[in-house]
Order: structure tokens, then sequence, then C-alpha cells
């Protein structure tokens, strides 16, 4: 891209807003969640208006050879809603409407978590969804969406009913299991931002249900006896009850060992299944309550210190075994620091139930077999200096490769890892090759491409 590009003459075409560097607002409109991306700083940025500036400012894009990606909570963890050239803001289009005689809800591609459930809390309707409030719905539901009533009620992408998709050449077109049946595939955990921007989605939603919730902590002692007995909880536990059972530290920190969880059922039972690790070491901190579908959403909400960050993800389809566990530990305990109070962990999130009961070539999204993902991750302050991110990153990588010896190389796409290797096969499985296909027939010349696009 030259510089020479004119933006004024996109500000014409569209309805929207375009912003260029210094501009109010800007940096809000282009600005990565993840700080490990800080420096990466667009040209020009256009707050849509429409899905018809969408496809007008893929055109002029085109025209004038300048990079385009779509960002709507901007929250991908390689950064990939952020680049060098011209980036669309989709937060505009957040409009969700619901039909309560169907049960169906329609929602813009830029929709995020905040604004979506106070759209269906009136209706006490749901499907399965983020847990971070601006975290939105386009990159969730494009990487398949995992949500903590995924066992009970299958990935945000398996409610997927139909979506409007604007293409390389500007033009739209509406993707459901009849009509532009190959993209809608695609579109069901193929990852976002490589076939074409997504602005508008109709899901399948279904009543909520009466829920409880739990959280418990352990000091590190009790790690290695936690973290096995919860693992067999998760094996034998029903569909209703979901899982994320991690150990964790920050700088200067014992870690921590947590269970929090979330029971489509009563307290009760969620007490009963948790008896066996209750009965392994007494908790800190023991929280097991009834709560409301909404209030039990607001419980899991994700909260974070922020700054810079790295994720890695393997799997397996069952309980790791006691050296899986102690590799865990072991990590955690020599992590090297920085001064992040989000520090640095390891987790298993359970998935299953009704999950892997969708067949691995139905949906783009492959992993259909996992009991648990584990999940590695580690944060810095970009204030912390060059050395201290290459540590935390030479920590990861050395854990990631430590894993690899109890679980498989498989990877979720939507905890995106720019340092995977063969990540066309890890993220994608055996539906990479028709993923492929598909790229093809609707982005031939690859107008969406980033260091790991299709």
């Amino acid at each position: 891209m030259g510089g020479s590009v004119d933006f004024s003459k996109l500000a014409n075409l569209v309805d929207g807003y375009v912003r260029l560097p210094g501009d109010p607002g800007f940096d809000a409109a282009s600005r990565p969640f993840n700080k490990r991306y800080a420096d990466v700083r667009p040209s020009a940025v256009l707050s849509v208006a429409s899905a018809d500036d969408v496809g007008k400012a893929i055109v002029w894009a085109r025209g004038n050879d300048v990079p385009i990606v779509a960002r709507g909570g901007g929250h991908s963890y390689a950064g990939n809603s952020v680049n060098t050239g011209l980036v669309l803001d989709l937060r505009g289009l957040d409009q969700v409407r619901v039909d309560p005689s169907s049960e169906l809800v329609t929602v813009g591609g830029g929709t995020r978590m905040s604004t979506l459930y106070a759209g269906l809390e009136p209706y006490d309707l749901a499907f399965p969804a983020g847990n971070a409030d601006d975290v939105a719905i386009g990159g969730l539901v494009l990487g398949g969406g995992v949500a903590a009533v995924s066992r009970s009620f299958g990935l945000t992408c398996d409610s997927l009913v139909e979506t409007d998709v604007v293409l390389a050449d500007g033009t739209t077109v509406t993707c459901n299991e009849t009509s532009n049946a190959d993209l809608f595939w695609a579109c069901r955990g193929g990852g976002g931002g490589n076939f074409g921007v997504n602005t508008s989605f109709t899901f399948q939603a279904r009543p909520v249900l009466a829920s409880s919730t739990c959280l418990l902590l352990w000091h590190r002692e009790h790690a290695r006896d936690v973290l096995a007995c919860m693992q067999e909880i998760m094996d034998r536990a029903p569909d209703e009850f979901a899982a994320r059972i991690g150990i964790a530290r920050a700088a200067d920190e014992e870690a921590v060992v947590s269970v929090v969880g979330w029971h489509l059922g009563p307290a009760e039972e969620l007490r009963e299944m948790l008896r066996p690790a209750l009965a392994v070491a007494e908790p800190f901190r023991a929280d097991i309550a009834d709560r409301t579908y909404w209030e039990a959403k607001d419980y899991l909400h994700h909260n974070t210190e922020g700054g810079a960050f790295a994720v890695r993800t393997r799997s397996t389809p069952k309980p790791l075994p006691d050296a899986g566990v102690a590799t865990m530990i072991d990590a955690v305990d020599a992590w090297p620091g920085s001064s992040n109070a989000d520090g640095a962990g390891a987790a298993l999130f359970t998935w299953g139930g009704a999950i892997n009961r969708v067949p691995v070539t139905e949906t783009a999204f492959p992993h259909r077999d996992v009991l648990f993902l584990i999940s590695m991750d580690t944060s810095w302050h970009v204030e912390d200096g060059p050395a201290v991110a290459r540590a935390n990153l030479d920590w990861l990588t050395a854990l990631h490769e430590r894993m690899g010896e109890f679980a498989a190389d498989s990877a979720y796409v939507n905890f995106t890892d720019p340092d995977l290797g063969d990540w066309q096969s890890a993220y994608h499985g055996p539906n990479y090759a028709r993923l492929a296909e598909v790229k093809r027939r609707y982005d031939p010349d690859r107008v969406f491409r980033f260091p790991q696009a299709i």
C-alpha cells in the first residue's frame, strides 16, 4: 500500500465514519485487546453504519490496493482484527432481534456479549455465548464458540441457522443449510476473517434453565490430588455440569488451584458431584450456590488485568495421567514472572457432551472427541521490556512441547496461537481441505488474509 491513498474518497462513498490516526475515537476503534500487538496501527478505520458500507469498503479497498480486515470486539489473541491498512469497525452493527414464537435471535455482526445478553434476558431465551462483555459475536461463532453451557447446548456455531456474508467482490449472500450451504458449513467453526465479513447471524435459542455455580480454591500443596480428582469427576459428570480446572500464579505469589463451574441444575446436585474433591482437601474458598441463568452468566464473567499475553492449546479425550498433571504444576512453579497480575497458568476446560455428539465433518469445527481443552497461558506488560516478554514466550513454548507427550496436537482456533507450526491440521483437522476449497470459491484472490488465513 502506497502513501498516497486518499481515504476521503472512501468517506464520500459510505454512511459510516472514516477515522484517521489522531482522530477522536480512532484508538478505541482499532486498538487490539492483546497489547502484544499494540504497535500495529491501521492507516484508517471505517466505523460502518450498515452492511452496504462493508460492501462498498471492500470494493474500494481492492481498487486502491489497501489491505482490509474486519474488527468486532478486537479480541483476536493473535491481533488478527487489526492490520496496517483499513480496519472495518463493526460495532455499529449490534441490533438484537428476538422472535419469541420461533425462539430465533438475529444479531448484527458486531454485537458484543453485553448487548447480546441485555437483548436476550427479557425473553428468558439464550444460546451458548461468551463470558466477557466486549467479545463480539462474529469471532466467537466463526471459530466454533465453546461456552460454559456447551456440554448441554452445544457450540455457539451449532445454534447458528443463518448468516449474511459480504464477499470479496462486495456482494452479500445469505447462507444456511440450503442456500450457499458450503459457505454456511465453513462459517460454523472455520475461523473468523477467512471468507468474508459476516454482518448478521441468526441463532436458534432455547429457554434458560435454573442454574448453580461453584468457585473452589485450594493452596498449591493440594494441586496434584485436586487436579487428578477433578478430572475424574468431570469424566463422569452429566452434560449439565461444565467446569474449568486450573492452576495459576502471579509474580511472587504461591500458585492457586481453582475450579470454576456452571451446573444447569440445583446446587444440591452440584455439591454432591464435587464431594470427592472437597474430601481430598479442604479448599480455602468454597462458594456453591443456586443462581438464575443470568446470575450464573454474571458469576462466570471473565475479568482480566489486560496487557500482553499468549495462549497455547492442546486437547485430550480422557483425563491426563499423573505425569501430565505434574508437568503442568511444575511448569507453573517455574514461571519466570512479569508485572502483569494475570500471571500464568494451565487450565483444563471441560468439553464433551453435546459438543461431541455432532459428527466431525458436519460443521467446520473438528474437535468432536475432546474431553478437556488444555489451555496454557502467560501474560506480561509491554513496559516489562523485551527480555521479560521473551522469557514468558519461551516458558510457554516449553510447556506446550512438554504437554505434547500427554495430549494431542489439536488447537482451538479461537485461542489463536501465532507461534503454532502445523496450524492447518491443529486448528482444522480433517476439515482443512474442504475449507480451502470454500476459500478458493468465495475468495479466490485471498482478499481476506492474515498469517494463518486459509
